[in-house]
């Protein structure tokens, strides 16, 4: 959305009300249309190009009316999804848009992404729309990028560990740095957050089992549990994806914390 949109300006708000059957998105997935731009989706395909095009409509008349549209995903409207959507069309405004994407933002995966290297900027890259709210950490404030997608957060840290006790509650650590030694040290300070306050409910470490069993041995020494160790995840990434690429192990990465999050917001049985 652009910034210099009038926080007034009309909108219209689509979205999913009632699904039934087998449908592209879920109840609460919603669109935007203002004059000028287009935010947000309901599953894309004909049934969002019929919606658009009524949204533009409602905008051009100046129609502020509630109305509902039933819409059946068949061969009518050249879908074969076989389920049935209801719309809701409402107006609104770019400042109310604004405040739902912020209080959508705060319900967001808060992850703490250690490491601005190829895998790091690959993770950064294929996060965005994603529902994960980076903070991205590197003790070299010069490895940032100039510009990063919205909701990334860079954070400079020399040393890079003391970054660890401001991380907001609830965040999935991923470690990946350009050095052992750094690893290790966030490693230890992830873990003695852990110990204080349990709060950290992913702890993710890249490398191979062998870096990972040797670290273990290390940290063990330091006092650390059995318990404690098999908190941490090491190696990363979703089994089964494999490649060793930046953007193959960012995939795996992202696949895996969209699982955790999928796992936790599941309704219990």
């Amino acid at each position: 959305m652009p910034p210099t949109a009038v926080p007034d300006a009309p909108v219209v708000r689509v979205s999913l009300a009632r699904c039934e059957g087998s449908t592209p998105r879920e109840v609460g997935a919603w669109l935007a249309v203002w004059d000028g731009g287009v935010l947000g989706s309901i599953g894309g395909g004909q049934l969002e190009h019929l919606a658009l095009a009524h949204a533009r409509q409602r905008l051009a008349e100046g129609r502020h009316a509630v109305e509902t549209q039933r819409h059946a995903l068949g061969a009518s409207l050249g879908q074969c999804c076989g389920g049935v959507v209801h719309l809701r069309f409402e107006a609104s405004t770019i400042a109310q848009v604004r405040a739902e994407l912020a209080r959508e933002a705060e319900q967001d995966t808060p992850v703490a992404l250690f490491g601005a290297g190829h895998v790091g900027r690959a993770i950064v890259r294929l996060a965005e729309g994603l529902p994960l709210r980076l903070t991205w950490v590197d003790s070299r404030a010069d490895i940032f990028p100039d510009a990063v997608p919205p909701g990334v957060c860079r954070e400079p840290s020399e040393p890079v560990q003391a970054a660890v006790p401001g991380l907001a509650a609830g965040s999935h650590v991923l470690i990946m740095s350009f050095s052992h030694a750094e690893d290790f040290d966030i490693l230890r300070a992830c873990l003695a957050r852990q110990r204080a306050h349990g709060d950290l409910p992913f702890i993710g470490l890249i490398g191979s089992r062998s870096k990972w069993a040797g670290f273990q041995h290390r940290l063990a020494a330091r006092g650390f549990t059995p318990e404690e160790l098999a908190g941490v995840t090491s190696p990363i990434g979703l089994p089964g994806v494999g490649g060793k690429r930046p953007a193959e192990l960012a995939v795996a990465v992202l696949a895996q914390l969209l699982g955790l999050r999928a796992a936790r917001s599941a309704p219990a049985r």
